[in-house]
């Protein structure tokens, strides 16, 4: 048997499966009915165990570990970022055209551990009234891991790239901060045609010659991300296009002046609805993020460009008259299934638009 322990002193138990470790961490839950393998390989979960909320899990196994133009064609990363899985009912036995192995073997070759058994609408129903909690997942002493909190390491640092990597493609050099980017971020951008420099968090762009920058999503507290921010006013006084997706929205609000916060318990999971902001314009939107920010203190010329009709939460912010805008939300999901993938053909028109101005 296996236990999932709360700082709060709730206890669970279930069965193990994945790897027969311990761990701890924050727990988090997602209210996504499908995408495990995507969610799993998301670096912003880093640190995080995972409470799906959907009842089956495992039916469609995981996919293979192909690889198109030097990414993952089925997963986020290269690797499984979440520190364990909770689950109500696993199952070995999957049916998928492209499946080659089942959760828990796949979980084991990266020594992530699982529990299932567990009734995840009472553990989802606590979070959402006390808020997040640490948590431990063991299968015999509970002494062995002590409780964890993530959010007061930099995360970023473990799962940025740790070296410069070029994606081909035409004249337009478009700067992408690794903060623990998703690989659909990296494939929307390419497919806008331009070549994508994707560089570490700490690494200073400013000093080089390109036409627009991209700040990525990932895991943790932004206001860690201290190089990042630093290196974003500057860029700011550059005036080159800027977008910034999910962290990437918190890191260019500070940089602009707004604050950030600790959400009670997070927006993760699909269907997170958004208002364009001065219309009456509704996006469903993916969302992994456990921090927002407060646009109260925004600097002058600075708008929110979105926000969560759920909680009125920040979803974005825009400048209005420089080629700079942030979505908390990710554009490169498939939510509506494509709502929002207009939005990297909104960045690469200013990208041009400046360049022409430039020349």
């Amino acid at each position: 048997m296996a236990q999932l322990l709360l700082n709060d002193g709730t206890r669970v138990t279930g069965k193990p499966f994945g790897a027969l470790r311990s761990v701890s961490g924050e727990v988090v839950f997602n209210t996504a009915m499908t995408g495990y393998p995507e969610s799993l390989t998301d670096p912003s979960y880093k640190g995080q165990i995972l409470v799906l909320t959907y009842p089956l899990i495992g039916n469609y196994g995981v996919p293979g570990k192909a690889i198109r133009e030097n990414l993952s064609t089925y997963f986020e990363s290269d690797r499984i970022h979440v520190s364990g899985l909770v689950i109500s009912s696993y199952t070995a036995e999957y049916s998928h055209w492209n499946a080659l192995e089942n959760l828990s073997d796949w979980l084991m070759e990266h020594d992530v551990p699982g529990i299932s058994g567990i009734d995840t609408r009472a553990i989802v129903k606590l979070l959402r009234e006390q808020g997040t909690m640490l948590g431990k997942l063991f299968q015999h002493d509970e002494n062995e891991v002590e409780f964890y909190d993530p959010n007061k390491d930099n995360l970023v640092a473990q799962v940025t790239v740790k070296e410069k990597i070029i994606y081909p493609g035409n004249e337009l050099q478009i700067i992408l901060v690794d903060c623990g980017v998703k690989n659909n971020i990296i494939r929307c951008l390419m497919n806008t045609g331009a070549t994508v420099i994707r560089v570490s968090w700490d690494y200073d762009f400013t000093q080089d010659n390109y036409d627009g920058l991209v700040i990525s999503n990932g895991p943790g507290d932004p206001q860690l991300c201290r190089e990042t921010i630093r290196n974003l006013k500057k860029a700011i006084d550059l005036g080159r296009p800027i977008f910034g997706i999910c962290l990437g929205n918190q890191l260019l609000s500070i940089a602009a002046g707004a604050t950030t916060y600790k959400l009670k318990y997070g927006h993760r999971g699909y269907n997170q609805p958004v208002l364009l902001c001065g219309t009456m314009k509704t996006y469903i939107t993916s969302q992994n993020h456990g921090f927002a920010v407060d646009p109260t203190h925004l600097g002058k010329d600075w708008k929110p460009f979105f926000i969560n009709l759920n909680d009125g939460s920040n979803e974005g912010i825009r400048h209005q008259n420089k080629p700079f805008f942030s979505t908390q939300f990710h554009p490169e999901a498939s939510g509506g299934p494509t709502d929002t993938r207009f939005l990297f053909d909104d960045f690469m028109e200013m990208v041009r638009s400046f360049k022409i101005r430039q020349e």
